[in-house]
């Protein structure tokens, strides 16, 4: 796997939660990863209000796959018809057998990840997942994110904390992420960090502060400023 030397050194805290032994943080919620996902990054850019055949999703981090999986369950509850195109930019990428371990705390998630995880263990990082068309592209965003000839609707901006790994989080790849998001595309986050909310706003973006979910007081989330017409919708 051409990745490999770059993979995730995953370690498990007392509750069972993954937890990144190069950043020391959680992957996600330890209330709930799945509600957490579904309240940040679905609610916060209007999912599944917003979706279409061909929307395009796009994601830094990639993780455990479980917005991914988040995503393509909301789709096909919502009964979309068509497909969706979602990528991701993951510099360190976790072992296939640590995220089973992982997605097994969430089993409506599990039921749907076979096809990813049997993709993933064979070193793919382009696979189909029911209506999801999926790249997942490997190696430092700062790097690959700048070169990359897609756009997003919607964006997950899902690195780890911004206090832990602010190369993720910085001016010139906000500014990137701007770049290639598409008239009237969004963002959410759960992150209300003051220069993480600067960096979009001097990106492009109208940026406003949410509720966060379970201990996070806020979180954020926004749109690219193309006139006063546009909206995210509720969440």
């Amino acid at each position: 796997m051409a990745d490999q030397d770059r993979a995730e050194q995953v370690g498990w805290n007392a509750e069972g939660v993954p937890v990144s032994g190069l950043f020391d943080d959680p992957y996600f919620s330890l209330q709930d990863g799945l509600a957490e996902t579904r309240h940040v990054f679905l609610n916060g850019n209007g999912l599944p209000g917003r979706f279409c055949d061909g929307f395009r999703v796009a994601e830094l981090g990639f993780g455990t796959g479980l917005n991914l999986l988040a995503t393509v369950m909301c789709w096909q509850e919502a009964g979309c018809a068509g497909r969706f195109n979602y990528t991701s930019f993951e510099a360190y990428p976790m072992p296939a057998t640590d995220m089973a371990r992982a997605l097994a705390a969430f089993p409506e998630a599990l039921a749907v990840a076979g096809a990813m995880l049997e993709a993933w263990g064979a070193g793919r990082r382009q696979f189909d997942l029911g209506p999801a068309r999926v790249e997942v592209i490997a190696g430092d965003a700062r790097d690959g994110l700048p070169g990359w000839d897609g756009q997003a609707d919607a964006w997950y901006l899902d690195g780890f904390s911004p206090a832990k790994n602010p190369e993720l989080w910085g001016e010139d790849l906000m500014a990137a992420v701007a770049r290639h998001t598409a008239p009237g595309g969004t963002f959410a986050t759960y992150t209300a960090a003051g220069f993480v909310r600067r960096g979009l706003q001097a990106a492009g973006f109208q940026v406003e502060r949410r509720t966060g979910f379970g201990r996070k007081r806020h979180m954020s989330r926004g749109i690219l400023a193309v006139g006063p017409e546009h909206g995210i919708g509720a969440g």
